[in-house]
């Protein structure tokens, strides 16, 4: 892990940033300090949790992530948040409507934005300020330094994305429908699959069990998402997974390694093969995941909000949270399931979680694109603050 006590001809700090904001009048209330570094080898962004009266010398003394004294215990809180995942070049197109089985139809917008579900997610992660890393491959092209670019502009640690020669940056076809913001996506692996090793390598392994928590999709192969699970579980490190991705079979020895599966209704329909169009077919549907293995799912129901189920507990709720028009629903669930795990790394109630990123995902769709949409953390706080 890039250590800023153990580095020389460090240039210059480049921002200090102090922020402080109240949630419920309790958790919320601390004090963030964020120290950006910058090194003509290395780029690294690590953020500091500390009193008011803590000062910057301290700070810099250690690469842990100190913690208000006051605040209550949290989840490994020196601790990155570590995201397992893949990297697209996505070709987003907007038209005024879906095209019909058979139906050509034409743009005049058309654009090339950086995402997948990993990346978009460990951009989040570094957006909302907390120290994140990326595990994925690119190819060695345009879109791949695209990536890599937007990755470190967003302060993502980037010590284990692999580039690979010989396949190309994998990609996406989305499509944006005007009428309503929804889209449709169509997902080209590319490097995102290929050349992993049989055997992820002990520096891979050794960043995931001294992660806070670890995020995995399903934008990867199986195999890759097992190995990490295994040993974040042998290393006590809570694993999430976005059950977004490929729409193949989720091997239940996969299922049997998340603490928490995340999925959308369709997902988890296609997941279990059972219906989701009501509340009552989704907790049906969520009790069959448990049953395959996963003991607390949380659903993304979009515009009805989200809902957490945990085996043998009374299912959370959280309702959407509304701060403006929907221009653009891409990214959404990226900055949900971001947001949530940064919530959760942080020590916050499962409540908390909930409401920190229902307020993400609403500032999230406000702007077009996925990544370009995610909100700031200071952002996401005064949406907390108005409430």
């Amino acid at each position: 892990m890039y250590n800023p006590s153990n580095i020389h001809g460090i240039n210059k700090i480049l921002n200090y940033l102090l922020r402080s904001s109240t949630f419920g009048q309790k958790e919320w209330n601390q004090s963030t300090k964020a120290i950006f570094f910058n090194h003509r080898t290395k780029n690294a962004r690590h953020i500091l949790h500390s009193p008011f009266s803590n000062n910057i010398s301290a700070a810099m003394s250690t690469n842990t992530i100190r913690q208000p004294a006051e605040t209550k215990e949290v989840i490994n809180p020196s601790k990155p948040l570590v995201v397992i995942g893949s990297a697209n070049a996505e070709i987003y197109f907007e038209i005024d409507k879906l095209p019909k089985l058979g139906e050509t139809i034409s743009t005049n917008s058309s654009q090339i934005l950086v995402g997948g579900k990993g990346v978009n997610q460990a951009a989040c992660g570094g957006k909302l300020c907390y120290p994140t890393y990326f595990i994925g491959h690119i190819g060695d092209d345009t879109n791949g330094k695209l990536i890599k670019e937007a990755l470190m502009s967003n302060g993502v640690l980037l010590d284990y994305l692999n580039i690979v020669s010989s396949a190309p940056t994998g990609h996406a076809l989305m499509v944006l429908d005007q009428s309503d913001g929804k889209n449709s996506i169509i997902n080209v692996g590319g490097a995102n699959m290929c050349l992993w090793p049989k055997e992820l390598s002990n520096d891979i392994l050794e960043v995931v069990k001294n992660a806070g928590i670890v995020l995995l999709q399903r934008e990867i192969p199986d195999s890759v998402n097992i190995q990490v699970a295994k040993a974040a579980r042998n290393a006590g490190v809570p694993v999430l997974m976005d059950a977004g991705g490929m729409e193949r079979p989720t091997p239940v020895e996969l299922l049997c390694l998340v603490d928490i599966l995340i999925s959308n209704e369709t997902e988890l329909k296609n997941l279990t093969g059972m219906p989701t169009d009501s509340y009552e077919d989704i907790s049906q549907a969520a009790a069959k995941c448990q049953e395959m293995g996963v003991k607390k799912v949380l659903v993304k129901r979009g515009e009805k909000g989200s809902v957490l189920y945990v085996e043998g507990e009374e299912a959370i709720r959280q309702l959407p949270i509304s701060t403006g028009n929907i221009l653009d629903t891409t990214g959404a669930g990226d900055t949900f399931t971001a947001a949530f795990a940064v919530a959760l790394v942080e020590g916050k109630s499962e409540e908390e979680c909930l409401t920190f990123a229902a307020a993400a995902a609403s500032l999230c769709i406000q702007v077009q694109g996925a990544m370009p949409s995610m909100p700031e953390r200071k952002a996401v706080l005064n949406v907390l603050q108005s409430l």
